[in-house]
Formats: structure tokens, C-alpha cells, sequence
């Protein structure tokens, strides 16, 4: 129950959601992704608000998996899932042979999600990024950046005309791992996970907690209460991965 509630906090503090919109959620087959489309199909249940909402899954790896364990995981949530076999693994580390593959990757799911959300008729895209990721954003873009910015839990993508949303904002990855726990996670097989500058900040923030064990929840404050700060949300979505 309070995994659910706080993804309602998020909604109705930055008007993620509105009647008749139709979402198309990121699935990438994660805990982070599963959960959001639980928590949507639990949202779906109530009357809060009317929308409609699908799933665009975008296969990188260009049907070598059949996700079979994820897609009975859709129907039984009653989400329809949208399948988008793609290159972009071969194009990584077969042709370009990327060092650092993730912030073009990220680029390029994304990319393929938005243009199928489109396709589909949907005006909004959901991720599922959550508290952590926004604050290792910020973090991020302040250590590698020289920035004060992170993530917009709204944003509006002018050129394609839909909007993103971040529903998870006010969830921190512990309790999405217990939450998860009996869901079909796929396990990402690509040679770069755990070895990101993500990581590497995921780490640091770790470090910090010894010092100081509310520190998480105290940056998240301090960063989504408006009277606290100047606006730290980034116009563009953040190209750091």
C-alpha cells in the first residue's frame, strides 16, 4: 500500500496523469519497469483517473529472447505489450564497437519507445526511474557535468509532441526490490551493466549514508520541495547514464 500511495503523490504533485490520456510504459523486462507496470494496473483499478495504457517493450536484441515469462506477466496485469525488435545491441558492439555504449543506448531505446508510443496513439510515455535515479542524476550532472540539474519527473518533447513522465519519483530502489521480488525479471545480459558511471555514484551515495543514514530521503526533500531550491530540472532528458 505504500508503494501505491507514493506513486499517487507523484502523480498528483506534477499532474503526471491526466482523464483520457493513453501511456505507453517503457518496459525494458527490470524490477524498476515491471513494477511500474504493476503499479499502473493497480491504478487502473480505481477511479482517480481515466486513461488508457499500454506496454512498448524495445527488444535490443532483435527477437534472440522470447520474453515469453513477461508477457504473461502483461496479460495477467491486463497491460497489453507491444514488442519492438531492434539492432541496437549489434549496432553497439558489433559496428561501432562503443566503449562506453550506455548513454547511446539509453538514447536510442528511448528514441524507439517514443516513436512507438506515437505510432500507438499515446500522448505520454511513462519510465521508470525512481527516487535514487534522480538523485544519482543530479549527482552526476554536478560531478562529470559542472551542472545543478537532473530530471523533470514531467517533461514535454516539442519535436515528437508527446509527453515524458516519471511516476515513480517518490520510490526508492529498496523498496522496489522488495516489491519486485516475484516478477519475471529479465536479466540484462549486456557486458556494461554494473560498470557505468551510474555505478560508480550509486556507490558514492552509499559511502555517504554511513555519515549521514537519512541522507537519501533528505536530498529527495530538499530537491522536489520548490521553496527549498531554484528549478533543477533539466528542459532535455538527462544524457547520463
Amino acid at each position: 500500500m505504500q508503494m501505491f500511495s507514493k506513486f499517487i503523490k507523484g502523480i498528483k504533485q506534477f499532474n503526471l496523469i491526466e482523464d483520457g490520456d493513453s501511456i505507453a510504459i517503457g518496459l525494458s523486462g527490470g524490477k524498476d519497469s515491471l513494477t511500474l507496470v504493476n503499479l499502473f494496473s493497480n491504478l487502473q483499478k480505481t477511479n482517480i483517473v481515466k486513461f488508457k495504457v499500454c506496454a512498448v517493450m524495445v527488444d535490443m536484441f532483435n527477437g534472440q529472447y522470447d520474453f515469453q515469462d513477461i508477457k504473461d506477466f502483461c496479460q495477467e496485469k491486463n497491460i497489453e505489450l507491444h514488442i519492438v525488435k531492434t539492432q541496437i545491441y549489434d549496432i553497439l558492439f558489433n559496428i561501432r564497437k562503443e566503449e562506453h555504449p550506455c548513454s547511446l543506448c539509453s538514447k536510442l531505446r528511448k528514441g524507439q519507445l517514443i516513436t512507438t508510443a506515437k505510432e500507438l496513439g499515446c500522448n505520454k510515455a511513462a519510465l521508470g526511474h525512481h527516487a535514487d535515479d534522480f538523485i544519482e542524476t543530479f549527482f552526476m550532472s554536478l560531478m562529470f557535468e559542472g551542472r545543478l540539474s537532473t530530471f523533470a519527473p514531467l517533461s514535454y518533447l516539442s519535436r515528437e509532441q508527446v509527453y515524458q513522465i516519471r511516476p515513480m519519483i517518490y520510490i526508492f530502489e529498496d523498496d522496489i526490490i522488495k516489491y519486485s521480488k516475484s516478477f519475471p525479471i529479465f536479466t540484462n545480459p549486456c557486458p556494461a551493466d554494473k560498470h557505468t558511471k551510474r555505478q560508480e555514484v550509486k556507490e558514492l551515495i552509499k559511502s555517504i549514508e554511513t555519515m549521514s543514514p537519512n541522507f537519501r530521503k533528505n536530498a529527495l526533500r530538499a530537491m522536489l520541495d520548490p521553496s527549498r531550491h531554484q528549478n533543477l530540472f533539466s528542459d532535455n532528458p538527462s544524457r547520463l547514464v
